[in-house]
């Protein structure tokens, strides 16, 4: 569990400042994390979702995939590590179709997103960003998995930190 998870499981997710939220005892008197000196030996944030240029807030952008039959994209959401897994896969599939979208039983003939709708993929500086250090993420354990054997995720989990 990340920090950010744990802040959010505690019901304090709204600050996203999980060193103020976490406290530790030292000599029987409780200290928030950030006040003492335990922080400089926490080193897996390669292990941590990316995070904004703030560092407070976990971020992926939504992406889409499009359709090998009609061509149409489709948004995938990416807020939480199922929905990754769920990109994921589809990205890995060679043939994806529309009826695999996993939201909505669509089939090709549902209307395909507006562009200008499709232009906002969420990223928290610029609601038309075409990609930036914001809102790419180039790997974390939300959007890697260690159960999957493509190059992409192989190669982070041999070169991430260990949790």
């Amino acid at each position: 569990m990340t920090p950010y998870d744990f802040e959010k499981h505690s019901g304090k997710d709204g600050a996203r400042k999980w060193t103020h939220h976490i406290w530790v005892s030292i000599d029987e008197e409780k200290a928030p994390l950030h006040k003492t000196v335990l922080l400089k030996y926490y080193k897996h944030t390669s292990n941590e979702a990316s995070t904004s240029c703030r560092g407070k807030r976990i971020f992926h952008r939504d992406e889409f995939i499009r359709c090998s039959r009609c061509k149409k994209e489709r948004r995938f959401r990416m807020r939480t590590k199922e929905e990754c897994r769920i990109y994921h896969d589809a990205l890995l599939a060679r043939r994806w179709k529309c009826v695999n979208w996993p939201y909505d039983k669509i089939d090709c003939d549902a209307g395909e997103e507006r562009s200008s709708r499709r232009s906002c993929r969420g990223c928290p500086r610029l609601p038309a960003c075409e990609g930036c250090t914001t809102c790419v993420c180039l790997g974390c354990l939300k959007c890697r998995f260690k159960d999957c054997n493509c190059r992409t995720c192989v190669d982070f989990m041999q070169n991430a930190e260990p949790s």
